[in-house]
């Protein structure tokens, strides 16, 4: 066979699956990134004569973290995009207590375990606690809100689409803190108020005014004038494209945190001309680009798996891991939701469906490349087997308990 006339059919069958295997796998128990994974076991197991370069994000963390960056901004876009709740203090009340009491108690949480069962560094520490803390605006489709204008806004959709979508930029600041920490010496300790003020303070209020402008200015040219004439009659998804690699590269170029200004942009277009078609056609093309850059990267994740990722794997880990998924997240979750108003069921659902995935491969690869950490091989095979474990466990339950909560409150 030539090799190349074959990468080019498997191309054309991922890209078919990737089109497909959504709409199919709607009422199955098996989800997307499940079946991507295995086939990307399958690929590197089955002997097939094709030049596959080993899927080590170790080896390739440049290629590992500019991927998953990509994938993550995609699907930011995508989440701003598909919310209809209208933007205030008052509605978005549920993401607030996500983000100021889930997130640091997860990152604590992850840290101590991590220091005492692991035997980690305070670097080492830090970082798996920045990694783990955020959800995935990229394997949480399920879970997340509808197309915009189709509904799906319930407390735990809604709640788990604007995590995801804000606490991705959120964990950089403890992701530089964790970078500072392995860098810094007996010579160059470690300078706390630049990391206050830049990596906390600048980069995430520049992330959210970057987001909101450029984001108000791109819709006030998007809707401008008559609507007949206006750009939104083009009806051109690829500008979902545009919006996010602009509004990623000029708040990156400000040393801002762009993942956060990715996903404010996008919800300030959603929140203009509410009612109109063209939101559709942006989230339909981000959606699209989305599946492609996830079906690659679980094929790879698959690959890297088949190749022992985790064939070292110690008993420590393997309960660290379940721990974090079944205990950690779970119990930081519902202690940040007492007193917000819904009911228990509601906030166990949002509790329990903090989906881990692409984004924490893009953190820790990032660090990685940005410092020199002692336990870099634990902590590929720590993460990697949490997002294993989130997408069988949240992969079987998800449909089947939004499903019974839909049921519930429809009587």
């Amino acid at each position: 066979m030539d090799p190349y006339k074959l990468v080019l059919l498997l191309f054309g069958l991922v890209l078919l699956a990737a089109a497909w295997l959504p709409h199919l796998l709607k009422r199955q128990r098996i989800t997307f990134p499940m079946a991507f994974v295995a086939a990307g076991i399958a690929l590197y197991v089955v002997p097939l004569p094709l030049p596959l370069a080993a899927a080590d994000p170790l080896r390739y963390s440049t290629i590992t973290e500019y991927l998953a960056e990509l994938a993550v901004l995609v699907a930011l876009v995508g989440a701003g995009l598909r919310i209809d709740t209208r933007f205030s203090w008052r509605s978005w009340h549920l993401t607030w207590r996500l983000l100021a009491i889930t997130m640091p108690l997860t990152i604590l949480a992850s840290f101590l375990l991590s220091r005492h069962l692991l035997g980690y560094g305070f670097a080492a520490a830090a970082l798996i606690g920045a990694v783990l803390a955020p959800t995935d605006p990229v394997l949480a489709t399920d879970v997340q809100v509808h197309a915009p204008g189709k509904g799906g806004e319930d407390p735990v959709r809604f709640a788990l689409t604007s995590e995801a979508g804000l606490n991705d930029g959120l964990a950089f600041p403890f992701v530089w803190l964790a970078v500072a920490l392995a860098s810094a010496s007996a010579a160059e300790p470690i300078d706390w108020t630049h990391w206050l003020t830049l990596d906390v303070l600048w980069r995430v209020a520049g992330g959210v005014g970057i987001g909101w402008l450029v984001g108000y200015a791109l819709m006030r040219m998007i809707f401008r004038g008559e609507h007949d004439t206006s750009l939104s009659a083009t009806s051109d998804g690829l500008t979902a494209l545009a919006i996010t690699l602009t509004v990623y590269g000029i708040a990156e170029l400000c040393h801002a945190y762009g993942f956060l200004a990715v996903f404010v942009a996008a919800v300030v277009v959603r929140q203009y001309e509410y009612d109109h078609a063209y939101h559709e056609h942006l989230h339909s093309f981000a959606e699209q680009c989305e599946r492609v850059l996830i079906a690659v990267l679980l094929i790879l994740f698959g690959g890297a798996i088949a190749g022992g990722i985790l064939a070292a794997l110690t008993w420590q880990e393997i309960v660290f891991a379940l721990s974090f998924v079944l205990l950690v997240r779970p119990l930081s979750g519902f202690i940040a939701l007492f007193g917000s108003g819904i009911v228990k069921r509601e906030r166990w659902a949002i509790a329990l469906f903090g989906v881990r995935g692409i984004g924490s491969f893009y953190y820790l690869a990032f660090a990685l490349n940005h410092a020199e950490f002692a336990e870099a091989e634990a902590l590929w095979r720590v993460v990697s087997l949490v997002i294993v474990i989130s997408i069988l466990l949240h992969g079987f339950s998800a449909r089947l308990v939004l499903a019974w909560l839909d049921r519930w409150r429809n009587h």
